[in-house]
């Protein structure tokens, strides 16, 4: 298939619409959004139809791979209803999806998910036991994949290679059998996995139309506008928001099988884009690539994602030439969301006052010894006071609203009742969050990452901010580690090195910009960390490790009287009989 290639030379960048009032972006996305109730079987797929109508010979989907345009896309996804048909799937049955990033894996769960079947996202690195757990949270009944991940499922039946399978299928619409409506359950995303085995979300039509259309709005989507997508087509932010936000404009969507720092810039000139979705430390990665005459040479209106660690922000902005950022925060299965549209550095977002009681959010105070909430007197939960870090929540006004979990056992940990009256009911983000007197949210840590040491809370996230811009840091994680005879977590950092680091300087940078608690008592100096694929760190292996110099081939490091030195097994067995203490 012919690939659509940008034709547009590139020079000097020409200038960029200047970004819409926050006010406008609001007012769109609400309007966008509007009318999804009122048509409640109008689902995804009969949006792309409906395009197809008006954009036919129009760029959708583009890769190296394949290429699709509108009608195309439309034709794909007719092919797949018609191989649901013809496998005797029904609605309510669910298929796993296995595939690697390309347009294709977007006609598949909208082809499928048409017909009422479920689809279950599934990472294609997954092996073993992880793989195992995946497929028995969602009990499918079919698997789709590609040849080179067949192999990956022995024992696993009935598999359908995806090469092949559905050219045969007609291209025209099939009559409508089931009725599927916006309120059916359209996919199973799978939390990341940073702190144990992913949990399958269960994931409506309706939130998937809420999502593409939301972001249409927000983000001013246009015809002209073209998005580069990196990010995992198996999460919701890489499989949704990233595709269909352009494409429900009447725009185009880049696909890349996985992201590459040295190729990405390439990438967004070759293929003339306008936007980029990004997530994680995936801007960490671009900033940390050697400075090049080329960095600011595109025609990039935005970019949107979440995770842009505030350290990093202004200088991503600024080397990258980049006119706007839009940061958000949202979870997959989450009744809660934030948009910052107002470009105010590090912050996740905030709701405007005229939509608060809409949209309600709250920050409550959180005990860390208990991981709860904490209550006053009457059994109601504390508010956080202005820049006081608490558990942000989100109000759940219907239970239709937390569509939940498959396991529903998972569901009960994320609900929590009696917040502010009886019998009020809110959903548990699990981070701790701040906002400031202008309403502005800032990420502050994940619970389970916040320890306590000599007394005192320490935000992992904030120390690892203040440790990333000492000279010669590449790459830094801060984590809490389990010390015999010490009360609370000793705090460790994994870091990764280049040019200029210095053990010394960095004790000092250390002691100078940090509460003497909140500076690491333990060092590991080696290679990246291992990742998951939403470029978020994967801590739970590194706190196993803890900091036994058995564990690890890394250097091991440990403060004492103000300086780092090498932690010998010797020292260990001090530290650890407690013979030493910290």
């Amino acid at each position: 298939m012919t690939v659509i290639m940008a034709t547009a030379a590139f020079g000097a960048p020409p200038a960029a619409p200047a970004p819409r009032k926050a006010a406008v972006a609001w007012a769109d996305a609400l309007a966008a959004t509007a009318t999804i109730a009122a048509h409640p079987r109008r689902l995804l797929a009969d949006v792309m139809a409906e395009l197809a109508q008006t954009h036919g010979s129009s760029a959708a989907l583009l890769s190296d791979r394949e290429t699709y345009t509108f009608s195309s896309l439309v034709g794909r996804i007719n092919q797949y209803r018609h191989w649901t048909r013809a496998t005797g799937l029904s609605k309510g049955d669910t298929v796993a999806l296995m595939m690697s990033n390309r347009p294709d894996y977007f006609a598949a769960w909208l082809g499928l998910s048409k017909e009422g079947v479920i689809v279950a996202l599934i990472n294609p690195l997954l092996r073993g036991e992880a793989l195992a757990h995946a497929l028995a949270a969602a009990s499918p009944l079919h698997i789709i994949t590609e040849a080179r991940y067949a192999h990956h499922f022995d024992g696993a039946t009935p598999v359908s290679r995806h090469e092949g399978l559905l050219d045969a299928m007609p291209r025209t619409a099939p009559e409508q059998s089931a009725v599927v409506e916006i309120t059916d359950t359209a996919l199973l995303i799978y939390t990341s996995g940073t702190t144990g085995l992913p949990k399958a979300a269960i994931v409506s039509h309706r939130r998937v139309l809420n999502w593409a259309l939301w972001f249409k709005g927000l983000l001013g989507n246009r015809q002209c506008d073209r998005i580069y997508n990196c990010l995992p087509m198996y999460h919701s932010v890489g499989g949704v928001v990233a595709v269909a936000a352009s494409l429900a404009a009447g725009g185009s969507t880049v696909i890349a099988e996985k992201f590459s720092a040295k190729q990405f810039w390439n990438d967004i000139r070759r293929w003339d884009c306008t936007q980029i979705q990004y997530i994680g430390e995936l801007c960490r990665y671009l900033l940390a690539q050697p400075a090049g005459p080329g960095d600011g040479t595109h025609r990039l209106r935005l970019a949107c994602g979440n995770g842009l660690r505030s350290d990093i922000w202004t200088a991503f902005s600024e080397r990258f030439k980049l006119p706007q950022i839009v940061e958000f925060y949202a979870a997959t299965e989450g009744t809660l969301s934030l948009y910052n549209v107002e470009g105010q550095p590090g912050s996740i977002g905030r709701i405007p006052p005229f939509l608060r009681h809409r949209f309600k959010v709250a920050i409550v105070r959180h005990d860390a010894d208990t991981g709860l909430p904490v209550r006053g007197p009457d059994g109601l939960c504390l508010q956080a006071t202005v820049g006081e870090p608490g558990e942000a929540l989100g109000f759940i006004s219907s239970p239709a609203q937390f569509e939940g979990y498959t396991n529903a056992q998972d569901n009960s940990g994320k609900i929590v009742r009696d917040v502010f009256v009886a019998d009020d009911t809110w959903f548990r983000t699990g981070d701790l969050m701040r906002m400031d007197a202008a309403g502005h949210h800032y990420f502050v840590d994940r619970i389970g990452d916040t320890f306590r040491w000599k007394g005192e809370n320490v935000s992992t996230l904030e120390v690892a901010n203040l440790l990333s811009s000492a000279p010669g840091v590449v790459d830094v994680i801060v984590y809490g580690v389990d010390v015999p005879h010490a009360d609370g977590k000793a705090g460790m950092a994994h870091l990764t090195v280049g040019e200029g680091f210095d053990i010394v300087a960095f004790a000092d940078h250390a002691s100078s910009r940090l509460a003497r608690h909140a500076q690491p008592v333990f060092l590991r100096i080696g290679t990246r960390a291992e990742m998951t694929e939403t470029f978020k760190h994967r801590k739970n292996t590194l706190q196993h490790q803890g900091f036994s110099p058995e564990n690890s081939a890394d250097q091991l490091f440990i403060l004492q009287n103000g300086t780092y030195q090498k932690l010998t097994s010797e020292a260990f067995k001090a530290v650890h009989s407690g013979e030493v203490r910290l």
